[in-house]
Formats: structure tokens, sequence, C-alpha cells
């Protein structure tokens, strides 16, 4: 089972299978010069909820738990579940977003989201446990 692992779609590419993981295209990143290998517009949080955050990190305790709600039962669940099928594929996984607050973002929740369904799913398995 393949890591994951955050990056800005802006920074220069080390390694990993590449997933943009923004609803939008990242602003000012031209086309050509983009390298990844795929886009997961679907397990990005909803355009009302991405609007209701408006980047400001006061707001992103309400935006992580309104996110990871979706990630769990709303609109991003099956692009979660896609991300973590790729991740069954790829040893190391390259979440790409383009916001430049690189704490309060919602790359960083799919990122717990992502290994906490993993973490969950080898403790399934008998792989792992309390450590």
């Amino acid at each position: 089972m393949g890591s994951f692992r955050i990056m800005r779609a802006y920074d220069e590419p080390d390694g990993g299978f590449r997933v943009l993981i923004d609803r939008l295209w990242p602003r000012g990143l031209a086309k050509e010069r983009a390298q990844f290998d795929d886009w997961a517009k679907d397990a990005a949080p909803s355009t009302q909820l991405r609007v209701a955050f408006r980047r400001k990190a006061e707001h992103f305790g309400e935006f992580s738990d309104n996110y990871w709600h979706e990630l769990e039962l709303g609109c991003a669940a099956d692009g979660a579940q896609r991300l973590l099928d790729l991740a069954e594929q790829h040893e190391d996984m390259v979440l790409l977003f383009a916001a430049k607050d690189q704490v309060h973002n919602h790359a960083v929740v799919l990122l717990g989201y992502l290994q906490e369904r993993q973490y969950e799913a080898q403790v399934a398995r008998g792989e792992g446990g309390a450590g």
C-alpha cells in the first residue's frame, strides 16, 4: 500500500504518482508545464464549502469538520476512495494543491483522512494496531 504526501502544484516534481486534488485548475499554471498523472477533482471540497472557507485560517476548524464529512459520506467520498485505490497501485502518492497557505488548506485535511483510512484498513487486516 502506497503512502500519501502533499505538495504544491507549482513546486518542481520530485517523483511519485502525482495527483492534482483541486477542483479548479491552479491559477497561473500552464497546462504544458503541469506535471501530474491524474486529476481527482471529485476528491476536492464542494464549491459551496470552498467558497464558505474563503482561505481564512480562522475558519479552518469548521472547514475541516465539514470537508471530513464530505469525504466520508458526501460528494468527495467516491474521489477519496479512488485515491485509496490508486495507492494500492503506486507506492508514492503525491497530492498536489495550489493554495499558498500550506497549513490551512484542503490537502492537509484530505491527507489526514486518507492516512486514517489506510490505518483502519491495516488494523482490519491485522497488520496494524495500537502503537
